[in-house]
């Protein structure tokens, strides 16, 4: 296969410009400029002047990076948030310039990288589809010839002549995939978008980029927190951590990298004095999935080194990314004791529909956040006692109260 996207010494920089004087105090800043100058004496007891922050410093979003996509390649990039991925993809798609480095790309690049990008919000849905794909360089009769499938796809026709302004976000996400991934670019490129949508409609975007990949031979970039999806789609993958490549590989040797490293993709360069060790699912079963018949717990394995009022928490998110459940240790114990610990936290399996999920967590003080991890682990729920999602209907809704219908 030919390369596609060739990526050379690539750099993004910003500057960050810093407020140095507020124009209008209002109390709550009185209180809180309060204790924000309490905790620096704690601190720092012997200094008797505030630190002075720069005007301006220099960000690096990227440093230096390089690698080379293939036509036909099905690539995940993954990362916790400011690792650096969606400035990767604006410059890939053209939408922002690199600082230091190039991009060579062979052939039309569609993007879906958020909302509201690429259409008219005064134009109709109609409008736009032929204004994107004028945008990538097609007639208007290639454009007719694939304006069916579009509108098809996104299931928006009683909206077709309906300003996009007015579209919810999942119609909004619905049509601009589907304009994307239809009008026959050699390059797509995908970003967390798609969790806007319904598990459903995230399902059918999967096979239709695996369509256009496997049977069209295009390309397709993709950046996801569900390591499910990643997985199933993607025969590559890209690890960025603090702007640079952490690793680039297969797929699976990516994931796990991601999923089970000791040491956090950590943006904030911290030593990481507490840490996450191990985290995984304990279930009854023998299944790799669990199923409303197990018994299922969250282990999780923590190194503490030291501890000023540490706290450990985790969130589980569902397969389009909606955070669902959040808990803290310090909801259970009053201190997290020093030294390899292993605390197990009961898994509400009946109020989870079937699906894939994720979980997030991180370890923190009053002062420093030392471990944050987006993706500590994911497991798969099958239920047996539905018969709507037996049949493969999706419920409404993220999840499924364990209440029973009784006739009065």
């Amino acid at each position: 296969m030919s390369t596609i996207i060739s990526v050379e010494n690539l750099g993004k920089k910003y500057t960050l410009h810093h407020q140095q004087r507020e124009s209008y105090t209002a109390l709550r800043d009185v209180i809180s400029n309060g204790v924000a100058a309490f905790g620096r004496k704690l601190l720092h007891p012997f200094s008797t002047s505030r630190p002075q922050v720069p005007e301006q410093e220099d960000f690096w979003a990227l440093k230096d990076v390089s690698f080379e996509v293939k036509q036909g390649d099905r690539i995940g990039i993954i990362g916790r948030n400011g690792a650096g991925k969606s400035t990767l993809l604006k410059i890939l798609s053209r939408i922002t310039e690199p600082t230091t480095g190039r991009v060579k790309i062979k052939g039309r690049v569609a993007s879906l990288l958020e909302v509201g990008t690429g259409f008219h919000a005064e134009l109709t849905g109609r409008e736009n589809i032929f204004l994107n794909g004028a945008i990538l360089g097609m007639g208007r009769a290639e454009i007719k010839k694939k304006f069916d499938e579009i509108v098809d796809f996104a299931e928006i026709e009683k909206f077709l002549d309906t300003p996009v302004k007015r579209y919810s976000s999942g119609m909004y996400v619905r049509l601009a995939f589907a304009v994307a991934a239809h009008l026959e670019p050699e390059i797509l490129v995908v970003d967390e978008v798609l969790a806007v949508g319904d598990a459903q409609f995230q399902k059918k975007c999967l096979g239709k980029m695996e369509d256009v990949s496997a049977k069209e031979g295009r390309t397709v970039l993709f950046v996801s927190h569900n390591m499910g999806a990643v997985k199933s789609l993607c025969n590559r993958g890209v690890i960025l951590n603090n702007g640079a490549v952490r690793l680039d590989s297969d797929i699976d040797s990516v994931i796990n990298l991601y999923v089970n490293s000791e040491n956090s993709f950590d943006s904030a360069g911290n030593d990481n004095i507490n840490c996450f060790e191990n985290v995984g699912i304990i279930a009854s079963g023998k299944n790799s999935f669990i199923t409303n018949n197990d018994n299922a717990s969250l282990a999780v394995r923590i190194n503490v080194k030291q501890n000023r009022n540490l706290n450990c928490g985790i969130t589980i998110y569902n397969s389009v990314g909606i955070p669902l459940l959040s808990s803290c240790m310090l909801d259970t114990y009053d201190v997290i004791n020093i030294g390899i610990s292993e605390y197990l936290l009961e898994l509400p399996i009946q109020i989870l529909h079937s699906g894939n999920y994720r979980v997030e967590g991180a370890i923190w003080d009053d002062f420093q956040v030392y471990d944050q991890r987006e993706c500590l682990c994911t497991f798969d729920v099958l239920r047996d006692d539905s018969k709507l999602e037996i049949n493969g209907v999706g419920y409404k809704g993220y999840l499924k109260l364990p209440f029973k219908w009784s006739n009065q």
